[in-house]
């Protein structure tokens, strides 16, 4: 069982998660500059989930900044490593999701990178499709960026 509801961009856990993310980024890509365009922040992520399992512990998250009035995209997008493959991620997608719909977004966009080949294959299982790179990512040759419409 997991739970995912939303928390304050500062809070305890989902700053962990967060820094646990960018830790197991910089050890892929070798280095801490993979992510081109602005850092994402409580002012532009106004949406942001953990997920908790049975025990209450924080085991994943991700967060929403919208782009345009119909489309917004997935940010920080994590799952601690003992928690994958329990269906967590997905969870957490569907709550992101179900949050996106509520917001009036028709349209997820997302961006991964070339060094994410696990997240690649759980986007496209996922229903979503490669894109050419959009906004930041544009003519960035580490991104990968996918997009959904939303039913």
């Amino acid at each position: 069982m997991v739970l995912v509801d939303q928390e304050p961009w500062e809070s305890t856990d989902a700053v962990r998660l967060r820094e646990a993310q960018r830790a197991e980024l910089d050890a892929r890509y070798g280095n801490d500059n993979h992510e081109p365009g602005e850092e994402p922040s409580a002012a532009s992520i106004p949406v942001f989930l953990v997920a908790r399992d049975a025990d209450g512990t924080a085991v994943g998250c991700g967060g929403l900044r919208p782009l345009t009035p119909d489309s917004a995209e997935i940010k920080r997008m994590y799952v601690v490593p003992a928690a994958r493959g329990t269906g967590v991620a997905v969870a957490i997608l569907r709550a992101l999701e179900h949050q996106a719909r509520e917001m009036g977004v028709r349209t997820l966009l997302l961006e991964t990178g070339t060094a994410q080949p696990d997240a690649m294959r759980f986007y496209e299982r996922e229903g979503y499709h490669r894109i050419d790179n959009f906004g930041p990512y544009r003519g960035a040759p580490l991104s990968i960026c996918y997009a959904r419409d939303l039913p």
